[in-house]
């Protein structure tokens, strides 16, 4: 597979918009204009944007704590999203769901939710009904290093290997989980040496290159949809800010971090683009394009109504 010029334009677009959006919830959560917490993305964004790109619009994904780039990757409208953030109505939970919580199913976004490792399951049991179904899509399944170390990892893959499932297991591996970095809690080199034990591929990736993660994802959705099971793919990466808002990345050295900055998969893209027919001023105006969409996006939120203390209780089970 390979993406036209345009469709790689379309990326870099995708991946501007997630840095500028969470940019900017990072400056309102400072101002004191977003409450509670989150978990933001920026750095990571290559996997998200690749990812959707090779999959089909019909396919769906399952995301994390850390989901506004899955979301707005595969088509979440940033003034829902920043309205959800705000606690609005206009949210796409009305308020209720914050950062960790919000899902869209018309858009195949199984949701975000703030335990480690908690869709995969979901994405499993999403992935049994599609081949139960006869249906032809995908499931892409986000998560850190740190949810492989959950049973719910090793139960869900189990499933999904004797089953034959078409779902992608993706680890975003961006080296800490939380302040502990991976080599003190996963004896292997790789999480993608796991698959060994289920008898699927396990394929490790740069997470900071935009191609290498759409031609994983491609090849392995070409294997789910042929009934040949799961892929287990390995996309190492760094998060720029810390694990949430009030992280200070202390456990981190000026050097670790000044060499993944320059590995940003941003102007990564762009000097791919730079040499393939694009120019500086065409790359300036779309990224001045994504400012402005945020800066709408924000206004949006601000505008929109508080929920009515009256409705607190609607949509509760228990």
């Amino acid at each position: 597979m390979s993406l036209t010029t345009q469709q790689l334009v379309d990326c870099y677009r995708s991946m501007l918009l997630i840095r500028e959006f969470e940019d900017r919830v990072d400056a309102l959560f400072s101002q004191g204009v977003i409450r509670g917490t989150s978990h933001l993305y920026a750095g990571q964004e290559a996997i998200a944007v690749g990812t959707c790109a090779a999959l089909r619009p019909a396919d769906l994904i399952s995301s994390t704590h850390r989901g506004h780039g899955h979301f707005l990757a595969k088509g979440g409208d940033p003034k829902l999203i920043m309205a959800e953030l705000f606690g609005k109505v206009t949210g796409y939970a009305g308020g209720r769901g914050g950062s960790q919580h919000v899902a869209c199913f018309e858009l195949g976004f199984l949701g975000s939710n703030g335990i480690t490792g908690g869709l995969i399951p979901v994405a499993t049991g999403a992935a049994l009904a599609i081949k139960q179904q006869g249906r032809s899509e995908v499931v892409g399944c986000f998560f850190g290093e740190g949810a492989s170390n959950q049973g719910t990892f090793h139960e869900a893959i189990n499933m999904g290997a004797i089953w034959k499932l078409p779902v992608i297991y993706l680890c975003e591996n961006n080296l800490y989980a939380m302040f502990t970095p991976a080599e003190q809690t996963i004896p292997v080199a790789s999480v993608a040496d796991r698959a060994a034990a289920y008898g699927i591929p396990g394929v490790v990736v740069d997470g900071n290159d935009l191609f290498a993660v759409y031609d994983a994802v491609g090849t392995a959705a070409v294997r789910a949809r042929a009934g040949e099971g799961p892929t287990l793919l390995e996309a190492k990466t760094y998060r720029f800010y810390g694990h949430s808002k009030s992280d200070k990345r202390e456990y981190r050295t000026t050097d670790e971090e000044a060499h993944w900055h320059a590995r940003d998969p941003i102007p990564r893209l762009a000097e791919h683009l730079l040499t393939h027919g694009v120019s500086q001023p065409q790359l300036d105006q779309l990224r001045e394009e994504m400012k402005r969409l945020i800066d709408e996006s924000v206004d949006f939120a601000d505008q929109s109504p508080e929920p009515e203390g009256a409705t607190a209780a609607a949509g509760l089970f228990a």
